[in-house]
């Protein structure tokens, strides 16, 4: 299951300065997009523990890219 919606995938294409966006396009940097926000995600999360916190934090985000 996808969690960013192809129509925000087309969107964000499009302000990037794509004329048409393909629906095979779009799904493809929709999963593209996902696999890195669920790396980076993990990431933050082991930080923000490591901190002794539950809450991940923006600093956490910053430092897992």
């Amino acid at each position: 299951m996808t969690d960013i919606p192809l129509a925000s995938v087309e969107r964000l294409m499009r302000k990037a300065g794509a004329d048409r966006v393909s629906v095979d396009g779009a799904k493809e940097l929709r999963d593209t997009l996902e696999e890195i926000g669920r790396g980076i995600s993990e990431r933050a999360a082991k930080f923000a523990k490591h901190a002794g916190r539950k809450t991940v934090k923006a600093e956490d985000v910053k430092l897992a890219k």
